[in-house]
């Protein structure tokens, strides 16, 4: 049934900063009508018929929709294998699009980072999904692809080269260049109001294990760091990393999909380095105090006002100028039971949160559309790595300016 839809992709919410991208690099990468089929959905024609002509896509059909209304929603789903969304906050505008897709069969992959969310679509529609074959794949941007792929990769390479895996991995953010989006930020500010209204999702923000199966949530992890403190492994100090909360999370339920293969005990943390001695002690103080700045006033206070002035707003993002001039670099400390280590890296050629994450959003829609048969065999709430596994890691070398690499 599926494999007689009109499209292979429909790129939902293309009239959006990151949407556009998502079109944009499907267009340059893609074309028009060629191995993929593709089109591009929103809510507002005008809006639609602009970006298509702005972009030179005249030939890409456009569909419209409404994310409030199901009956909409269920016919959008109906017409592709594959919805690729960029519409958030996916509290408010993703549930019914996840429960349309569930029901027809259409796999489905986005770019939240919204934790209580993720765990509420898990509650919902894990088991459906799993039962009729649809895959459902959250977090194929920056966050979490880089850990969780990360991971993945040094893993497979640790068990390659050695016979085993690490018993824990750090992952640590040396250098980083990029903005942030009105609608990541919009997103962001959803799930502290979810949680100022709701105190009970507090927990599963915290909880390290949140988003694993019921019955394996539990581990040697603990909250994610919350201070500044020396790295001995790193020879460095590090700081808070502000999308730590999401993507340690998707790593330990990627390891409890795939049946826990690393180990009960297995660790992984994430922590930006800022340099060791008195100057590295004071970047992570100046890092520790931006980030509270931005997470910690409470939705409709003052000073959550005063912040949200300085911030961009929905549909304000990078110029082209700052995504092409932004990067990433990524370490990653791998550690085997007897203490000797295994070390790798994971790098990015574009600003991380729209450069970088427009492209890997769009081979991840590719990979579901167009490798079965290649991916693991699996279906359900997915992540990256359990949905995508080695197929990916070669896609977003290939395509994606991303690198994975072992230090020898």
């Amino acid at each position: 049934m599926k494999n007689n839809r009109e499209f292979d992709i429909i790129i939902w919410g293309a009239t959006g900063f990151t949407g556009r991208l998502v079109a944009e690099y499907m267009l340059r990468q893609y074309g028009k009508n060629g191995e993929v089929k593709w089109a591009m959905g929103a809510r507002n024609a005008v809006k639609l018929e602009q970006v298509q002509k702005e972009l030179g896509a005249e030939g890409v059909p456009i569909i419209i929709a409404d994310s409030q209304k199901m009956d909409t929603l269920e016919r959008l789903v109906q017409r592709t294998k594959v919805i690729c969304t960029t519409v958030g906050p996916y509290a408010q505008y993703g549930s019914q699009l996840v429960e349309a897709c569930v029901k027809h069969q259409t796999d489905y992959c986005d770019l939240t980072g919204e934790v209580q969310w993720m765990r509420r679509m898990i509650d919902q529609h894990h088991e459906a999904a799993k039962a009729n074959g649809t895959r459902i794949v959250h977090t194929c941007g920056f966050d979490s692809i880089p850990s969780d792929m990360g991971v993945y990769f040094l893993q497979k390479e640790a068990k390659d080269r050695t016979g085993q895996y690490c018993e824990q991995i750090k992952l640590r953010v040396k250098a980083m260049k990029g903005g942030m989006s009105g609608g990541t930020y919009a997103s962001l500010s959803n799930v502290l109001k979810e949680a100022q209204q709701d105190k009970s999702l507090y927990e599963v923000l915290i909880n390290p294990y949140s988003l694993n199966p019921k019955g394996m949530q539990k581990g040697k992890d603990k909250k994610d760091l919350q201070k500044i403190e020396y790295d001995e492994d790193a020879k460095s100090w590090i700081a808070p990393f502000i999308m730590a909360g999401i993507n340690t999370k998707v790593v330990r339920r990627s390891h409890a999909l795939s049946g826990l293969p690393y180990g009960e005990n297995f660790q992984y943390d994430e922590a930006m380095l800022t340099g060791s001695g008195f100057s590295g002690r004071m970047k992570g103080g100046a890092m520790l105090a931006g980030i509270g700045l931005v997470m910690a006033p409470k939705p409709g206070s003052f000073m959550r006002k005063t912040v949200d002035r300085f911030l961009p707003k929905p549909g304000e993002g990078p110029s082209k100028k700052e995504r092409e001039a932004g990067f990433y670099k990524m370490m990653l400390l791998g550690k085997f039971a007897d203490g000797t280590t295994f070390t790798g890296s994971v790098t990015g050629d574009r600003d991380p949160g729209y450069g970088s994450t427009s492209k890997m959003l769009s081979e991840c829609a590719v990979c579901l559309a167009k490798d079965k048969g290649q991916t693991p065999d699996v279906s359900g709430m997915l992540t990256p790595a359990t949905a995508f596994g080695d197929v990916l890691l070669e896609r977003l070398e290939k395509n994606a300016g991303l690198t994975f690499k072992i230090y020898d």
